[in-house]
């Protein structure tokens, strides 16, 4: 069963494991070079480690050359194990030890491949069994079943259009307090007043404010459309 298995697998293993899932949700799969950028290791060593985890007696993702690299169902479930625990962690740290929600990342990450199954069961019940955590990100369930997703990037919204901010794709501290200070954060309502087609910028207003943002910040917003 994976769930045994993912207490054998080396922190380095699962750090692999949680970065493809994350990745290939984004773009379809995780190419070597996406890969080796994510993590900071040197090209060759990812390729070398993705052709050792595609051989394993139970295989846990499936490489092809120039094809980019994707999880197997055993693999999806261990690096969703890692992200429930992940997440969690956060949503406890940031609740009950007043973490902000730009500094929670790394420590969440240093907690995460430790973790015992049964401190995390009492996590979840501690906190209401959360559906996402600080940063809007959803969490798998104790079935490590990940919860639908109806948002949307904030790119695509045109005026008039009303949005609820649902989630943040970034886990960069500045870029999390450059939101936080605008007031850009998991919950709050904003409306498109004006979009510019020659560089995609959105005129919004957000509690009672009105801010300016290009794409590279509205591609890593995703928002839930309001009617």
């Amino acid at each position: 069963m994976v769930l045994v298995m993912i207490e054998t697998l080396t922190q380095n293993i699962q750090d692999y494991l949680k970065t493809i899932y994350e990745l290939a949700s984004r773009d379809g799969s995780a190419s070597t070079s996406a890969l080796a950028e994510r993590l900071g290791i040197a090209p060759a060593s990812v390729t070398g480690m993705i052709q050792r985890l595609s051989a394993a007696a139970t295989p846990l993702v499936d490489y092809r050359k120039y094809q980019g690299v994707t999880l197997t169902p055993a693999g999806e479930r261990a690096a969703l194990k890692v992200i429930r625990s992940h997440r969690l962690l956060e949503a406890y740290l940031v609740k009950m030890f007043g973490y902000s929600w730009d500094a929670v990342h790394e420590e969440a990450c240093r907690l995460e491949h430790v973790i015992s199954e049964d401190l995390e069961a009492r996590i979840a019940e501690v906190l209401g069994n959360p559906v996402r955590d600080p940063h809007g990100e959803l969490i798998p369930t104790a079935q490590l079943n990940m919860p639908g997703d109806v948002s949307v990037p904030l790119t695509g919204l045109r005026p008039p259009q009303r949005a609820i901010v649902r989630r943040v794709d970034s886990e960069e501290p500045a870029f999390l307090r450059y939101l936080d200070e605008a007031g850009l954060v998991p919950g709050v309502q904003l409306q498109v007043l004006a979009y510019a087609p020659f560089d995609q910028n959105l005129q919004l207003r957000v509690n009672k404010n009105e801010l300016v943002l290009g794409p590279a910040v509205t591609s890593r917003m995703y928002v839930e459309c309001i009617e």
